[in-house]
């Protein structure tokens, strides 16, 4: 279709040495991209991202570290060193992210569409390795998307499931923890995250919800909080950084040496 930019990325993502369980490059695409050997992994770890992801920004959003393909790298090198065990990381971009720009973005219509994909995710992993431990790491609306796979009544826990740590989170589309049928949930946010400022509610509208509910840092939701540093929305996952360094504990299974926010 003459997009050069999209050529472009797609030979990126293309690249020998990378390895995905699903790919499309129709509309805004989907990736998921694997990190690590899931067959051997004893610790797997999800990354779930947020608005402004495509194909096209995988690789690079704003910064590498921002986009979900950096990320999963910095995600999947802190835990090769902390984890005790094989490990791997999925990059699970499943699901049709807004853009942080529109009424989308507002609303849980396309988290709850992504919950649905994002369940079959975890089935698949189960069925690949049975023993494997699996945490969902959610950033931003990322997190409204893990709300609405682990929420909701008559939902069983998937048994590998080991837990769930949101960071930079609007809120994760349920009043407490409660409603997440025991799962451990962590939640960070950094000192310096424009996301402090967004609204907690939830209201009807558009056929969905508006608002994704309770903070999840407030210590009424109940979630079990980690230090995210003093950096901003796009900085949880910089190589070298505190947060980084505790969602990969978490991941890991090392949850006592997680530095409590």
């Amino acid at each position: 279709m003459g997009d050069g930019e999209r050529q472009r990325h797609l030979s990126q993502l293309a690249a020998q040495g990378r390895h995905f369980l699903d790919f499309g490059a129709a509309g805004d695409g989907q990736a998921v991209e694997v990190l690590g050997d899931l067959t051997a992994a004893r610790r797997i770890a999800v990354l779930v991202p947020g608005s402004d992801t495509t194909v096209d920004t995988f690789d690079y959003l704003g910064s590498r570290r921002a986009s979900l393909g950096g990320g999963a790298r910095a995600v999947h090198d802190e835990m090769r060193r902390v984890a005790r065990g094989p490990v791997a990381v999925v990059a699970w971009y499943g699901y049709r992210a807004p853009r942080t720009m529109s009424r989308d973005v507002l609303s849980s219509a396309r988290a709850t569409e992504g919950g649905g994909r994002l369940r079959l995710l975890l089935d698949e992993l189960r069925s690949v390795n049975p023993a494997a431990r699996v945490t969902l790491l959610c950033h931003s609306y990322g997190s409204v998307v893990c709300g609405s796979a682990l929420g909701g009544t008559g939902r069983a826990v998937p048994s590998s499931l080991g837990g769930v740590a949101v960071f930079g989170s609007p809120g994760m589309g349920v009043g407490s923890v409660a409603a997440l049928h025991g799962i451990p949930v962590w939640a960070g946010r950094g000192v310096g995250d424009w996301i402090a400022g967004a609204p907690h509610v939830s209201l009807p509208a558009f056929g969905g919800t508006v608002g994704f509910g309770a903070d999840p840092v407030s210590r009424s939701f109940g979630a079990r909080l980690f230090d995210a540093g003093t950096g901003g929305h796009s900085d949880y996952l910089a190589p070298g950084s505190l947060p980084l360094h505790n969602l990969a504990l978490i991941a890991a299974g090392r949850t006592s040496e997680v530095s409590r926010g």
